[in-house]
């Protein structure tokens, strides 16, 4: 259907005369019954007849239908009027209110005022109150006139100590003000845990120092396990799958939230794929053993890195358990979005070592992709090589100076070799990101 004629079936559908039609357009029943009333009492002429007649029953409908308008403005204004003073209302009882605003109720309650004229007392009773000079300005008006407004604020400005007539009334209130801000208790500040929760700690990046498999902790829960949603409404590979990839990481602690069911190790524990039941998560937060489940599977070990993945409810469960986290170097979670989160998990990855070796830490400065990948850490720079069809991909290891950074040995005593054989393009960045760490923790010979 056209909007021509989507326009002439709805003008077809129109009558004026049930209250329903102005029910829909947003009209209370007593007003819509009012405007269908004088449709009734007053309908179109038809369009044959002299022009004369057919605006003077315009113009008597008109006439009957202008006091509805003028209840339904005023109904209007009156929930207007209402919603402001219970806004206010609603800041006294939470004691988060203003001086300010606080006078706005004071002007209703003490002298009948409505909302404008209560906020044109407030706004008197304020510029006495905080020092200010008397506002003698014409352009405090309300809805009621500008003579209203501007008794509303001069009673406010007599409320609140001021006396324009007294040639040193600015100076005296401006005394008292500093007076009274003096003796004002200065507000504590708001308490702070003890420690930091898990929806708290920063998102994972490349600066932390790396630390070994064996001091890591993953705190994962059922949701992201299965894998990341992509644009393509296919899960990506989950943590657990990335992480199978990786022999290093068997030595890694894995804890995994499942709803109804709590904390379990993650490596021997079957979950299922079901959406958990409404409200899983305060039952689960309410069982006293919650932190003792999480507590027993990483009692008696030590950790320097701990990730939390968790999002949602699941990242509300990890944060009422908190209490038994170690405290430890590095404490960090994904957030945002699932791409962002599984490129968070990736960062954090990169960042695990194995055995003795020593590998440098440091944000790594990337260059973009239209002009050829490369990345540059400490003196080094790492660049895609020169491909070898049949012999895999090839990343080159520089010093600042573009010559090949020869000389280098590990912690072991092993020699590094500046150009690295990859087979897998995909994985690129990984390997060029694991050489930057490994020369920036090497020894030149």
């Amino acid at each position: 259907m056209t909007g021509a004629a989507a326009r002439l079936a709805d003008a077809n559908d129109f009558a004026p005369g049930d209250a329903a039609t102005w029910v829909a357009r947003g009209r209370s029943p007593e007003h819509a019954e009012a405007l269908a009333k004088a449709w009734r009492d007053f309908p179109d002429l038809p369009a044959d007849r002299p022009l004369d007649e057919r605006m003077t029953r315009t113009r008597e409908r008109v006439v009957a239908i202008r006091p509805v308008h003028d209840a339904i403005a005023a109904d209007g204004e009156a929930k207007r009027r209402a919603r402001n003073f219970a806004f206010m209302e609603g800041k006294a009882q939470a004691g988060t209110i203003s001086d300010r605003d606080l006078a706005i109720l004071h002007g209703r309650d003490r002298h009948g005022y409505g909302w404008d004229d209560a906020v044109r007392y407030a706004g008197g009773w304020y510029a006495a109150h905080a020092g200010w000079a008397y506002d003698p300005r014409p352009h405090l008006t309300s809805r009621h006139g500008r003579d209203a407004g501007r008794e509303a604020y001069d009673r406010g400005f007599a409320d609140g100590g001021g006396a324009p007539a007294d040639l040193f009334d600015v100076a005296r209130r401006q005394i008292e003000a500093s007076t009274r801000a003096s003796n004002h208790p200065v507000p504590a500040p708001p308490a702070r845990p003890a420690r930091p929760l898990p929806s708290s700690w920063p998102l994972p990046t490349d600066q932390p120092r790396p630390s070994r498999w064996s001091r890591r902790l993953l705190i994962l829960s059922q949701g992201e396990a299965r894998g990341w949603p992509t644009r393509a409404r296919q899960p990506s590979p989950g943590p657990m799958e990335l992480l199978a990839g990786l022999p290093d990481a068997a030595g890694m602690t894995i804890v995994m939230l499942i709803a109804e069911r709590g904390f379990v190790d993650a490596r021997t524990t079957e979950f299922t794929t079901s959406e958990p039941a409404a409200g899983w998560a305060d039952r689960l937060i309410a069982l006293p053993s919650l932190a003792a489940s999480l507590r027993s599977l990483i009692d008696g070990r030590d950790f320097d890195d701990i990730l939390v993945t968790a999002q949602g409810d699941y990242l509300r469960v990890v944060d009422a358990a908190s209490s038994v986290l170690p405290l430890c170097r590095t404490m960090e979670r994904t957030r945002n979005t699932p791409l962002q989160q599984r490129a968070h998990f990736r960062t954090w990855v990169e960042r695990g070592r194995s055995g003795d070796g020593n590998r440098g830490a440091g944000h790594i400065r990337w260059s973009k992709l239209a002009k050829g990948l490369s990345g540059k850490l400490g003196e080094f720079t790492a660049r895609v090589g020169s491909s070898r069809p049949g012999h895999g991909h090839s990343i080159l290891i520089e010093l600042a100076d573009g010559v090949p950074a020869f000389g280098f040995v590990a912690a072991d005593g092993r020699p590094l070799n500046p150009e690295i054989v990859i087979g897998n393009k995909a994985t690129m960045r990984q390997h060029m990101a694991l050489a930057l760490r490994s020369f920036t923790g090497a020894t030149r010979t």
